[in-house]
């Protein structure tokens, strides 16, 4: 069985510990974010519901770019997130 040198054994315990540390930080920010994400979709998917906040006699075609800005700041998001789009492999 080799010989184990301490001062080599304490580095890498101190490393492995600095490790997950930095894991414990990175999976906590991230469930943050997601988060912030959970609650904007649950926001949206609201306002949706409720016809963004506009009645069908009162439409017009301001409320018409409003959808297609919002649609495409969407888009850009999901052809991301699902490689599609310009985003694409």
């Amino acid at each position: 069985m080799p010989h184990l040198n301490p001062q080599q054994t304490h580095r890498h315990q101190l490393r492995t510990a600095k490790e997950q540390r930095n894991h414990d930080a990175a999976l906590a920010a991230f469930l943050g974010k997601k988060a912030e994400i959970d609650e904007m979709l649950a926001r949206l998917a609201h306002l949706s519901d409720n016809h963004f906040n506009s009645h069908p006699d009162e439409i017009n075609w301001g409320d018409v770019g409003t959808l297609e800005h919002y649609a495409s700041l969407l888009k850009n998001i999901t052809d991301n997130a699902f490689k599609e789009g310009e985003h694409a492999v």
